[in-house]
């Protein structure tokens, strides 16, 4: 798969990129050896390998979900303009 200049800058300008010429070659040179990669890798015998989601064994670390810190009301609602009980007091807007 061999990428060309104008397929580079049809791209470019559908992403609203301006390249310059040198940017441009250098780009499609890029581009052309990821797609040389991916043809090689294309050639290699996968029917016997099974897939999988992780590279690596990993599990999740998971713990108990519990309050750690209980918030304090009174501090939180120090600076309130307004407030009711524990609640910020805010003025109704839908009517």
């Amino acid at each position: 798969m061999k990428i060309t200049v104008e397929e580079v800058e049809r791209v470019a300008v559908l992403a609203r990129l301006r390249l310059t010429a040198e940017e441009t070659a250098q780009l499609t040179r890029q581009l052309d050896d990821i797609l040389e990669y991916m043809a090689k890798l294309d050639q290699l015998d996968t029917a016997h390998v099974e897939p999988f989601r992780q590279a690596i064994d990993a599990k999740n670390a998971l713990r108990e979900d519990a309050v750690t810190r209980q918030p304090d009301p009174e501090a939180l609602l120090a600076n309130a303009p307004d407030r009711d009980g524990t609640f910020f007091k805010v003025p109704k807007i839908i009517e």
